[in-house]
């Protein structure tokens, strides 16, 4: 589904996405986030922003490094419901260690969110995670079939 030109411009597009993880308890941990898709895989980084914790302590990489498996949500909403969309991603997540890997993510979340540029990021206190995608779950008529898209969605 994620090669299909739709779903991956509307990915591309998005500015944020919103990160399901599950922690040691059990229990649904859900955050939004700023993200680069290459086009195959997902990236985050954790950055300077304010947070009660930093780096590997905050609540989403502790559950990553206890539970790789996470969802991530891209959706879009309208008051035009002909317009709603989402796309479902399910896969593994991974902290990026290859620091060729690492300043390709930097630079390209760099360049879609200019706030990235002038904060000052390193592997140790912001690392990188990439997300491996294993199902995707498309959903909204702007993936339809012309043939079966709403009429709203036609014009």
């Amino acid at each position: 589904m994620l090669m299909e030109p739709r779903v991956r411009e509307f990915v591309a597009a998005a500015r944020v996405a919103r990160l399901a993880t599950v922690g040691a308890e059990a229990a649904p941990h859900n955050v939004p986030l700023c993200f680069w898709f290459d086009g195959e895989r997902f990236y985050f980084a954790i950055d300077e922003k304010p947070k009660r914790a930093r780096g590997t302590r905050l609540k989403r990489m502790r559950n990553i490094a206890g539970n790789p498996r996470v969802a991530l949500l891209v959706d879009h909403y309208e008051e035009d419901w002909d317009a709603l969309a989402y796309v479902l991603i399910h896969g593994v997540a991974h902290v990026v260690e290859d620091p060729t890997e690492y300043m390709l993510a930097l630079r390209n979340l760099r360049d879609k969110y200019r706030q990235y540029r002038a904060m000052t990021l390193n592997p140790e206190r912001n690392p990188v995670v990439r997300i491996d995608p294993e199902r995707v779950h498309v959903w909204g008529a702007r993936f339809a079939p012309a043939a079966f898209a709403p009429a709203a969605a036609r014009r």
